[in-house]
């Protein structure tokens, strides 16, 4: 049972979905079990997901070719980190080459018109409580969730044990600041505080706008106030103490962490290592911290923005849908449609898929936490685990910046770099950060 609650039903669309696609071709079985095909509907997946498990995904699509007998062939369309969606996809739309399948967050809204709708199908009734409505666009379901995705201080927990450091214990700022000394005590760096425009600008922001209000719609009424120019951000107290925190992270960060490019690889270095003990980033991250060392455990911790145990947020990590699956319907073919709804249910209904989906990444898995009921693998990983109790404690914190218009995380995080650089001051950052929304 996966660690989101999940309704049990069947999977005829898989099977409805397949026998579309071999509608659309000619087949005949070999004796090698591999389809002969007169034709072969090529469907094409706009990149790999993450860059951090690109290599897993490349894996699972190289299976699915070689072993699916449905006269289709999956093609990744690469392009490189940190670019745009809309400089990529608008220009294939363009030239009539609309890659048939996507993963978008912030464009949902952006994309509603173009794509399928996926209300009625299976692979959507399997879909957790919750995880779609954020894809769901006037009554229009756009896309269907990747997986469920937290971020918030990471931790090696050998370097915590040697510090004699429980991360459950620490409930505010003053908390993590004493842990922060404990581990400088045994020689190391406290804590690698990425200046990373995304990291900054989409997750470390929402940190904030998590915390801003104990209810959801008190929180989205701060980004109407924003949007409206009513909303006076150094007047929030929740916002001056988000402040505090992100000061006190930049005073105990290692001295490698940058706004680089490549910050991100030193901050799996680092942590990895055990040369820091603390870090701000998400589970994404977990299997490179494993590849650096197999054996370690690495966690997952609050951010305390506030020196009252009691203040909201202070015990939750951000847990939320980072991507979702759309289709195109504009451009694509019936067959393509069908293929690609084929090639997603063999990853989420099947043993084999499953095990790419979910599985580790040691044995080419992506160590996705699983949002569909069904699945028999689950992520077994320190971190992963970390998120399960979290969920199960209702100390999850929503991803407000899921709600971030198109483009608003990259002048947030231009932003965020001005003030971690020391550029800006606090007046300077907090208009930087309304002014945002006005452009």
């Amino acid at each position: 049972m996966s660690v989101m609650r999940r309704r049990a039903l069947g999977f005829t669309g898989v099977a409805l979905a397949s026998a579309l696609v071999l509608s659309g071709c000619a087949a005949s079985e070999t004796d090698s079990g591999s389809a002969s095909c007169d034709v072969v509907t090529e469907v094409t997946w706009l990149n790999t997901i993450k860059i951090e498990i690109q290599e897993q995904f490349v894996a699972a699509v190289d299976e699915y070719n070689a072993t699916n007998t449905d006269c289709v062939k999956i093609s990744i369309i690469e392009y490189p980190q940190g670019e745009p969606f809309f400089s990529v996809a608008t220009p294939l739309y363009e030239a009539g080459n609309a890659p048939v399948v996507m993963t978008v967050l912030q464009e949902l809204p952006d994309m509603a018109d173009r794509v399928m709708d996926w209300t009625g199908t299976d692979l959507a009734a399997l879909a957790a409580d919750g995880t779609l409505d954020k894809a769901n666009i006037n009554g229009k379901q756009v896309g269907i969730p990747v997986t469920a995705e937290a971020f918030g201080l990471l931790y090696n927990k050998a370097v915590l044990d040697e510090a004699g450091v429980d991360p459950t214990a620490i409930k505010t700022r003053d908390d993590l600041e004493a842990a922060f000394q404990a581990v400088e005590a045994t020689g190391r760096s406290a804590v690698h505080f990425s200046g990373l425009w995304w990291s900054l600008g989409a997750h470390f922001t929402n940190v904030y706008h998590a915390t801003a209000a104990a209810e959801q719609a008190d929180r989205l009424a701060i980004l109407d106030g924003l949007k409206a120019g009513s909303k006076d951000l150094m007047a929030d107290p929740v916002f001056t103490n988000w402040l505090d925190t992100f000061d006190l992270l930049k005073e105990y960060s290692i001295d490698s962490a940058s706004i680089a490019d490549t910050d991100y690889d030193q901050g799996v270095e680092n942590l990895g290592t055990g040369e820091v003990g603390f870090w701000f980033m998400g589970n994404w991250a977990e299997p490179n911290l494993l590849q650096t060392d197999p054996a370690g455990s690495f966690g997952v911790m609050p951010v305390p923005i506030s020196n009252d145990a009691s203040a909201y947020g202070n015990d939750g990590i951000s847990v939320g849908v980072p991507f979702y699956i759309i289709i195109d319907e504009e451009q694509s073919t019936p067959e393509e449609r069908a293929g690609a709804m084929a090639f997603i249910s063999w990853l989420l209904t099947t043993p084999e898929g499953q095990a790419r989906w979910s599985g580790p990444i040691e044995n080419d898995g992506m160590n996705f936490i699983p949002v569909y009921d069904g699945f028999t693998v689950e992520p077994t990983t320190y971190m992963s685990q970390d998120i399960a109790k979290y969920i199960a404690a209702g100390k999850s914190l929503a991803w407000i910046n899921s709600y971030y218009p198109t483009g608003l995380q990259d002048v947030y995080g231009a932003a965020a770099q001005k003030y971690y650089d020391g550029v800006s001051n606090r007046a300077t950052f907090a208009k930087e950060l309304a002014a945002a929304w006005a452009e």
